[in-house]
């Protein structure tokens, strides 16, 4: 694997990063919520009285997001180089690591290590380590 340096753009990736970061700084002091999806998500799914209502806008953000980022630029062009068999058995596979690890890289990753939590130091290790194997497998051992 190579960086296409021609068109690298770190200065996207590092704004995206702080308002990530902003956001979930402001969940928490705000509304005393870590934002991490898959419990977001979660709640939407088994909802309680007085609970929905932010769940619900921060979902929409997260929809509405790219759609605003395309009225003002060119979103880019997706390519996925799987079936739909695949695509579907990684994802229920993350949704039982989500549930293995009570949570996802945003709770852990982004939220759970601003706060230092050994545990979610842990588990994001754990999920670069998953990540790391299972690319060097598919594309090492077994591709041909």
């Amino acid at each position: 694997m190579q960086i296409d340096w021609i068109h690298f753009t770190p200065w996207p990736a590092l704004f995206g990063g702080a308002l990530i970061g902003v956001a979930a700084a402001l969940l928490i002091l705000l509304n005393g919520r870590i934002a991490g999806i898959c419990g977001i998500v979660g709640g939407l799914l088994r909802p309680q009285s007085g609970d929905s209502a932010w769940r619900i806008a921060f979902v929409a953000g997260l929809v509405a997001s790219p759609l605003i980022w395309r009225a003002f630029t060119g979103l880019p062009t997706i390519q996925i180089d799987a079936n739909f068999g695949l695509l579907a058995v990684a994802g229920l596979l993350v949704g039982i690591g989500t549930r293995y690890g009570s949570g996802c890289t945003s709770g852990h990753g982004v939220c759970g290590i601003s706060r230092r939590s050994p545990r979610s130091i842990i588990a994001t290790l754990s999920f670069m380590l998953g990540g790391f194997v299972t690319v060097y497998i598919v594309r090492h051992l077994l591709a041909h």
